[in-house]
């Protein structure tokens, strides 16, 4: 894994000349005023339309010459930046519309941070104002009949395409509003298109995907970043059509495809009196009374580990989870901790509850290209000595780096084979092994 200079490093934009800042300087006032007089001719009493708007905006913008020269391409992005402030989500709207920038970072009005290709670097345009930016947070929250404000600060909401938002205000964001917007792609990453992109081999995905159809209860496990939702959603396609799944987030994520009986829930936050959350644990006590075959918990993070083991051991085979952890031992680990958070019970009992719940762990990694790989596939046995026991199955080995600094290796096979054979055995289910191509 690279060091932390390394994975933190954010690419600067070009320098500017001193006359294209001033240029710049010109349209933003420009933009400014050609805002202001729409804004004070239209009627607020009258529905305006988004067309009329954009006929208005273009008629100006076309107009304009006298204050500084714009070529027709520069005048076509000044309507649509005007028509984005006015109607939409002003600057946000068009890294919004980059489906390959995968997440947005704006730490006050003026610096604004993006991730493309894997890769930090800073977004050449701003907001306006504070002000500007403030509206854009109410304006997405308000979408979403939430509420933020100085007694209420911080919200977790999702925009209509599905992507996650975090918003932080002042007083405790001290430079101002503080956004995140981590994005997921329009159309589903499958299972195919992972091992193209060589995240997986194809017969290690062969040999989840067996697993899955056989009913093991499978954990993802890995950091920030390194792809456990979407790999979860690309092997939630291998579930068997017929069966009746439930999904439980806390923000929903999940893109789970082919599945005709699902039932999709999300949690609920307080209000500001406190009251009326629904918590991940209440969801999960009420799927068990939904007949589900299996649910499918978007991320484990806190006492909610209790009732989703619970669930795993009652009958309900085939579900599956993610979590933040560095390693397959560390996520089991983490999961005893989460667990005596909201049950007082021995640590002897709680690890037997792990060991009987999870069948696989699948650990993830984001390494040094920015390349998001499966780093290790495990078997959970049983308890020993006071320790659960991991079977490790696959094992990612590297091999050096390509011309272009992309890192070589392979997904290599223990020689170790699932020692818990009872679900494939009763699924009627051979998996095999030994096949492993290289992640190219």
């Amino acid at each position: 894994m690279g060091d932390l200079g390394e994975e933190s490093a954010v690419i600067e934009p070009e320098k500017t000349t001193r006359w294209e800042q001033e240029q710049a300087k010109k349209k933003s006032v420009l933009q400014e005023q050609i805002q202001q007089e729409i804004l004070r001719e239209m009627d607020r009493e009258h529905f305006v339309s988004d067309e009329e708007i954009w006929d208005v905006i273009q008629m100006r913008v076309l107009k304009t010459g006298q204050e500084i020269y714009l070529s027709i391409e520069e005048k076509q992005e000044l309507i649509r930046r005007i028509f984005n402030s006015l109607r939409k989500l002003d600057v946000l709207q068009e890294i919004l519309e980059d489906e390959e920038i995968t997440e947005i970072m704006v730490n006050g009005h003026e610096h604004i941070f993006v991730e493309k290709e894997g890769r930090l670097m800073r977004y050449p345009s701003q907001f306006s104002s504070r002000r500007k930016l403030e509206d854009v947070v109410q304006q997405i929250v308000g979408k979403m009949n939430r509420m933020v404000n100085e007694a209420n600060p911080i919200v977790d909401v999702r925009l209509e395409d599905g992507s996650r938002v975090n918003a932080v205000l002042p007083p405790v964001a001290l430079n101002g509003p503080i956004l995140t917007i981590r994005k997921f792609p329009a159309e589903p990453i499958t299972m195919d298109k992972l091992i193209l992109i060589g995240s997986v081999t194809e017969v290690a995905a062969a040999f989840l995907q067996s697993l899955v159809r056989a009913g093991f209860n499978i954990f993802i496990s890995g950091g920030t970043g390194s792809g456990k939702t979407t790999f979860l959603n690309a092997l939630s396609n291998a579930i068997p059509k017929e069966e009746r799944v439930i999904t439980i987030e806390d923000s929903a994520e999940l893109q789970i495809q082919g599945i005709e009986n699902l039932v999709k829930l999300e949690a609920r936050n307080a209000n500001l009196e406190g009251k009326n959350a629904v918590t991940i644990r209440d969801l999960i006590k009420s799927a068990l009374r939904m007949r589900p075959d299996r649910i499918i918990l978007g991320e484990v993070r806190d006492a909610a580990a209790c009732e989703l083991l619970s669930a795993m051991n009652t009958g309900h085979d085939g579900s599956l989870s993610t979590g933040h952890a560095g390693s397959p031992g560390d996520m089991l680990n983490r999961l005893e901790t989460l667990v005596l958070m909201g049950m007082d019970i021995p640590l002897e009992a709680v690890r037997s509850q792990i060991a009987s719940a999870i069948d696989i762990v699948v650990q993830l990694g984001r390494l040094r290209d920015k390349s998001r790989r499966v780093l290790e596939v495990d078997e959970v046995l049983d308890v020993r000595d006071g320790r659960i026991r991991l079977n490790p199955i696959y094992t990612f080995q590297e091999k050096g780096e390509d011309e272009s600094g992309r890192i070589m290796g392979q997904l290599i096979w223990s020689g170790n084979e699932i020692q818990n054979q009872g679900k494939l055995q009763l699924a009627g289910i051979a998996v095999d092994y030994r096949e492993v191509g290289e992640c190219s």
